[in-house]
């Protein structure tokens, strides 16, 4: 909430001023959600309007992601994550062979980590409530060769917290400094998905080995907002 959503009443103008005191120091410590970074940059997912498709703009109102890891489904007894990934965009996109429209999606998933791999784009899968050896030969035999974390019980998605578990096939969009700029509540298209990670990915130039600037600690002047056209 910012100062000027806040309601302000009061008969003279010194009660005006302790009132707008008081409201301004009740707005400081809200509960950080997804429209609203806390001060410590966490991401809390709050979905508007029960919309499925919600962009976070400007990146100054982003809130980071952290610590989010888990087993490989390729390389098991291997922990991968985002620590693995600096400064890239990653696109995590969680699914499972059981998923009828993960199945179909993902061979788009894998044209856009090709494609924006150069550009420092990587996709990582988070695969829950499946059966680990069905999901490892569903992805060798469909060259499915983006990294994976097998996660059954989806405990890795706490990561991001609020984040509706049981939504599958999801997929959020963080950018270079792992902030959350999009979610996708929905199966997609490659023309849906490619269009918004491509627009990401230009806003940080990507330095191979290397990470984005810090993050702005300036205040959010907007939060998300929603595309129910799709992007």
């Amino acid at each position: 909430m910012r100062p000027a959503e806040c309601r302000r009443r009061g008969p003279t103008a010194a009660a005006t001023v302790l009132a707008l005191l008081l409201v301004l120091s009740g707005c400081s410590f809200n509960r950080p959600s997804g429209d609203a970074p806390s001060q410590a940059g966490e991401f809390t997912f709050v979905a508007p309007g029960g919309e499925s498709r919600i962009l976070y703009d400007p990146p100054e109102s982003r809130g980071t992601v952290s610590e989010l890891s888990g087993e490989s489904l390729l390389d098991p007894g291997r922990t991968i994550g985002l620590a693995d990934f600096p400064g890239q965009v990653v696109v995590l996109n969680v699914w499972g062979a059981w998923c009828g429209p993960c199945r179909e999606e993902m061979p788009g998933l894998q044209l856009i980590h090709d494609q924006m791999r150069p550009e420092g784009v990587t996709l990582l899968g988070i695969d829950v409530r499946d059966s680990a050896d069905a999901a490892r030969d569903f992805m060798v035999d469909r060259a499915i060769t983006y990294p994976s974390i097998y996660d059954n019980p989806g405990r890795s998605l706490l990561a991001l917290r609020g984040f509706p578990r049981n939504t599958v096939p999801s997929t959020i969009v963080l950018d270079r400094q792992h902030r959350v700029a999009a979610v996708f509540l929905t199966a997609l298209r490659v023309t849906e998905l490619l269009p918004v990670v491509q627009r990401i990915a230009a806003e940080e130039p990507y330095s191979p080995g290397g990470s984005s600037s810090p993050a702005s600690t300036a205040p959010p002047e907007a939060g998300p907002t929603s595309d129910s056209e799709g992007p």
